[in-house]
């Protein structure tokens, strides 16, 4: 796979609340639409690869991604496995996401030890390589395997992470973030990554109301400590956090409001080196899901 192929707009989509026939059906008329990649979440509660893996024989040239697969919950054998296979199932189309995840959900829900995350993420990265690879690295060269599993990105935030998406995967996905981080991340990682940052979009007008749902929609992101460690180096405080967040961060995360507005956003992370934005379209009354219209709306096609 050359990540030139893959186009500048995706559609991030919490599926969960779907049937897998209509998940099929999201995923063929996001391809319809123009619409170059699916990217689904890592729940805990359902397996995001067997979404991929019902979706994969039914499209054709829709890129699949995990945004992202939790590798503290998968052996980096098995997650080696799994990328062969729906690689291969999808003729090369796979973008698998890999992220360290969080501690309160690895240390508090889990109970499992949360790690250095850059330092867990390399080694997992090493821990991936065939075995038969590892052993001889001339017989499976970088582009033979791109072009017939898929391509690898990193959940990154941090420079380090960045760093590393750069040097030992194929790129970043970047989620909860801001065009002035895309910007950061462009100069962090040179401008041959792939780099593919995620952007909630709301379609509401009313700024009081656009404000409350999108409360509602990141209020568990705005408890973990990775996501508000990044959103302090980009200029925010910690009373940008109470209280639901501040105008001024919900508006940072969210772009709310008419088609244009929306739009300007996406388009700002273009402007600042992103090569692919994944869109998430946030439900209008605040609930896990996706709003089918605004996908239809900001449809490339």
């Amino acid at each position: 796979m050359n990540t030139q192929d893959i186009g500048k707009f995706g559609v991030w989509a919490n599926i969960y609340n779907d049937t897998y026939p209509d998940q099929i059906r999201l995923a063929q008329q996001i391809e319809r639409w123009g619409y170059s990649a699916l990217w689904v979440p890592d729940p805990l509660q359902q397996d995001p690869f067997v979404s991929l893996t019902v979706v994969a024989p039914e499209t054709d040239n829709l890129f699949l991604a995990t945004g992202i697969a939790n590798i503290m919950t998968r052996s980096p054998v098995a997650m080696a496995a799994t990328r062969t296979s729906l690689g291969e199932l999808s003729n090369g189309r796979l973008i698998l996401g890999l992220g360290v995840s969080h501690p309160e959900i690895i240390s508090g829900m889990l109970r499992m030890d949360y790690r250095k995350p850059v330092t867990t993420m390399r080694n997992y990265l090493d821990a991936m390589t065939p075995v038969s690879v590892r052993d001889n690295p001339n017989q499976l060269s970088a582009s033979a395997d791109k072009e017939k599993f898929g391509i690898v990105v990193l959940a990154a935030l941090g420079n380090k992470m960045l760093e590393l998406s750069a040097t030992r995967a194929d790129g970043a996905h970047p989620y909860l973030t801001t065009p002035e981080h895309t910007a950061r991340a462009r100069e962090v990682m040179g401008p041959h990554s792939f780099l593919a940052p995620e952007q909630k979009i709301l379609m509401i007008k009313d700024a009081a109301t656009a404000r409350a749902v999108a409360r509602k929609h990141v209020a568990i992101y705005l408890g973990l400590q990775n996501y508000r460690n990044n959103l302090l180096t980009l200029g925010f405080n910690e009373e940008d956090f109470e209280q639901g967040g501040s105008d001024r961060l919900i508006d940072a995360l969210v772009a709310w409001g008419d088609e244009t507005t929306i739009r300007n956003r996406l388009e700002a992370h273009l402007d600042n080196g992103a090569n692919h934005v994944c869109i998430q379209p946030l439900r209008l009354d605040g609930e896990h899901g996706y709003d089918y219209n605004a996908i239809e709306v900001f449809a490339p096609g």
